[in-house]
């Protein structure tokens, strides 16, 4: 019992010195006198406002923060508003509004699609058939997941990809006989669904918004269209790529404990089979979730296609779902209580620091001051290292903010480099897609986190490797894949 209470009692050091650190950071970079301004290579200057700088002396903080997990993620989200407001960073309006963002509520949305399945037994039901038909090789697990989640991206959001698919894998790994004890199949499992969500959205302009805001900002500034199929023809082999890349990758560094889970495929087999028939919630929660994705999917294709076409907003879709799924009495008042607000918070806080770089001219500042370093290298490092900064802000801001800074600077810089505007937005978008470093990066990566089988600090460390790998294979279609494809990569 005195042991009991002596590991209650002690002090966890390590968290507390990160704590320090990111406030310590914070002060550095707040209280520093005023940096020298970004010019950009016509000449311009931009400079860093008190606020703009204030807002990178946040960033820091939070970054530390949500990697340590010194609090609770949701936490370092409510921090993220109470400091821009305590130090005028943005207004308390300004700083909070973003915590209701419609992205946040469609992340909200699509966490309820999730918990619907599961209520209605429709995640065992697809778990324990998909199971049968893979077998009892935990590689083959891993690797049917990722294929399913890859091609459920090609025709949906990936935030509702994670959410649905979220549960389906929490009972495939029941089957594995662990509990819900952390193990190297089951990080495996979770982070993998989150970075196989990122590679799998890429390929087509319904698998993310970012894809089809990115090529409406490109034609505004380089006056060329490129379409829905141009689009899909010139991601689908390098998102694909990633998928097998990082299935090769978790079979090495996560390779599970069992290699097979012996009798697994009779045992799905006979728990279907208990299950019995569809029930009329099952149905009635696969009509409404399928009229989501059809509606989701159809209006962006119209977007993409029939000029002058505005599609409902997304958000707004997706939350009909919300509302029909209480009105058929498929959710109750109770269900409430079982959506994962840390979680809600954590992206939450990640609009709002998004918002603050953003606003306050800071993400913008950062942009200018790191592609002009590469403005007299080699065509391949000055596109690489486009892509290398969209990897790093998207897994702090809004992926379409990431493209929106660096796309403007880097296209008045690739003339001078004799580089097509094509081979870098395509390169930007890759990476935007595959935020692996940090939970905040993408729904799908908070979404895994709800599983409890890592750490925000393993799935960093985790994701270094995946992002050198992502690298790897981008550096590839540039100089190889694309130019074989026909894609222009240098212009006269």
């Amino acid at each position: 019992m005195n042991v009991a209470v002596e590991q209650t009692n002690k002090v966890n050091w390590t968290k507390y010195i990160w704590l320090s650190v990111g406030v310590v950071l914070f002060l550095i970079v707040f209280y520093s006198p005023m940096w020298p301004d970004a010019v950009d290579p016509m000449g311009k200057h931009f400079a860093l406002s008190p606020q703009g700088k204030g807002a990178i002396a946040l960033f820091l903080l939070a970054g530390t923060w949500w990697v340590f997990e010194v609090v609770p993620i949701g936490v370092t989200s409510l921090a993220i508003g109470v400091l821009q407001a305590l130090f005028m960073i943005r207004t308390a309006d300004e700083a909070f509004k973003d915590f209701m963002d419609p992205s946040v509520m469609f992340i909200f949305g699509s966490i309820v699609i999730g918990l619907v399945f599961t209520k209605t037994g429709l995640t065992k039901r697809m778990a324990y058939k998909m199971l049968s038909i893979v077998g009892e090789k935990t590689s083959l697990i891993y690797l049917g997941c990722f294929m399913v989640i890859a091609f459920l991206t090609l025709f949906m959001a990936h935030t509702a990809v994670a959410a649905t698919i979220y549960p389906l894998l929490i009972a495939i790994y029941s089957l594995y006989g662990e509990n819900d004890k952390p193990t190297k199949f089951g990080k495996g499992l979770f982070i993998g669904m989150a970075y196989v969500a990122g590679a799998g959205s890429v390929v087509t302009l319904l698998g993310a918004a970012r894809g089809a805001v990115a090529i409406g900002f490109f034609k505004d500034i380089a006056g060329k269209e490129i379409n829905f199929f141009e689009f899909t023809y010139y991601l689908l082999p390098v998102g694909w790529l990633m998928v097998v890349a990082l299935w090769i990758y978790f079979m090495i560094v996560l390779k599970p404990e069992k290699a097979t889970i012996p009798g697994l495929k009779e045992r799905a087999k006979r728990l279907y089979e208990e299950l019995g028939g569809v029930t009329k919630n099952e149905i009635i929660a696969a009509l409404l979730v399928g009229a989501v994705i059809v509606s989701l999917a159809s209006f962006a294709i119209l977007t993409a296609y029939v000029p002058g076409f505005k599609a409902p907003n997304k958000t707004a879709v997706m939350l009909i779902s919300t509302i029909l799924f209480f009105i058929t009495g498929i959710l109750d008042i109770d269900d409430l209580e079982d959506i994962p607000w840390n979680i809600i918070l954590l992206f939450a806080g990640a609009m709002s620091i998004g918002f603050c770089l953003w606003n306050t001219g800071a993400a913008q500042w950062m942009a200018i001051n790191w592609l002009a370093i590469f403005k007299e290298s080699h065509w391949f490092v000055f596109v690489m290292g486009i892509a290398f900064f969209v990897l790093v802000m998207t897994n702090f801001i809004m992926n379409v903010a990431a493209i929106a800074i660096s796309l403007p600077v880097a296209l008045v810089i690739a003339p001078y480099l004799g580089v097509s505007g094509e081979v870098i937005l395509y390169a930007s978008l890759v990476t935007a897609g595959m935020p692996f470093l940090l939970l905040v990066g993408a729904a799908p990566n908070a979404i895994a986190y709800n599983s409890k089988q890592f750490t925000p600090g393993e799935f960093f460390m985790y994701g270094v490797p995946a992002s050198i790998i992502l690298m790897v294979v981008l550096g590839i279609a540039v100089y190889i894949i694309w130019p074989m494809m026909g894609m222009p990569i240098l212009v006269k």
